[in-house]
């Protein structure tokens, strides 16, 4: 009899202990799945918080594109450096400045990813929230500020068509994120992570469809037209007929301005390849310095 008890007694002990063990390795395997689903929805939201490639892209194109297009359009990287020098760094931003005035395009599909971009953020930031709480027109009408302040811009200087373009897609791209929201294909709390599942409904589809157009213009349409504008050898600002003393003569040259001193500029003597002093300047209406890369190279 006390045999039998012992030996059922050890038995419940095993089996009590066998138990205790998948019970801590099943707790122990949740612990890791729900860590590694924290660390994964970490790293979405972060990227969500940081813009996306958007926000790159655009670092690129300010940083970047303005010294490509001094490069190419004044013969190469001294006479780059040279200019720069001469510039000043407080006209450095006159580059990128002149690239958008002269290029309608490319001020367009900035405008539209700027304001895309800048939504999407301060949406990951908590401003979902708000706006998921509030009635759909409230967000649909604040989501227009921006984009109608930028298509006045643009069109001020490119025309009433290049802005209202400007304005309606900018909207667009905005609308486009409340419907991410407000659809569930984005998650309101925790940085907009993405839900990942099938879209389903067509208000879904459109969400989605508004996202890879975003996508789309930030990452392929705006460097390729930045590029093409940094390239095409044509100035980013005034070229001039000057008078400029040789040191021998004083002769009427073609400057690209560069900045005003007193009465003059300071210019790229495109003949001569060097910064001049211009004096008694009257504008040229011939913009190109020299061939497009895609001709010249």
């Amino acid at each position: 009899m006390s045999d039998s008890t012992t030996s059922a007694s050890g038995r419940a002990r095993d089996t009590k202990e066998t138990e205790d063990t998948e019970d801590a390795e099943e707790t122990k395997e949740t612990k890791e799945t729900k860590e590694a689903k924290e660390a994964k929805e970490a790293a979405e939201q972060s990227v969500d918080l940081k813009g996306g490639p958007g926000h790159l892209v655009l670092l690129a194109l300010v940083f970047a594109v303005p010294v490509l297009k001094l490069t190419w359009t004044l013969g190469g990287s001294a006479a780059a450096r040279e200019a720069l020098l001469s510039m000043e760094p407080s006209n450095w931003p006159d580059v990128l400045i002149g690239m958008l005035l002269y290029e309608p395009l490319l001020a367009a599909v900035l405008a539209a990813v700027v304001s895309h971009a800048s939504y999407a953020y301060f949406a990951a930031r908590g401003g979902a929230q708000l706006h998921t709480a509030t009635p759909l027109p409230v967000p649909a009408a604040t989501a227009a500020v921006v984009p109608v302040t930028f298509g006045l811009l643009v069109g001020a200087f490119h025309g009433l068509w290049w802005g209202l373009a400007v304005a309606v897609a900018s909207y667009a791209l905005r609308l486009g994120v409340i419907a991410e929201y407000r659809t569930g294909r984005r998650h309101p709390l925790g940085g907009g992570r993405r839900t990942r599942t099938a879209p389903t409904g067509w208000r879904q589809r459109a969400a989605d469809a508004s996202r890879w157009v975003a996508l789309t213009l930030a990452v392929l349409v705006l460097p390729l037209l930045a590029v093409v504008s940094a390239l095409d050898g044509r100035s980013w600002t005034t070229v001039l007929m000057c008078d400029v003393n040789t040191g021998q003569e004083t002769e009427r040259a073609r400057l690209v301005e560069l900045a005003r001193k007193g009465t003059g500029v300071v210019g790229w003597d495109i003949a001569g390849g060097e910064v001049v002093n211009g004096l008694n300047c009257a504008v040229s209406h011939d913009e190109v310095v020299r061939s497009p890369w895609w001709r010249g190279a």
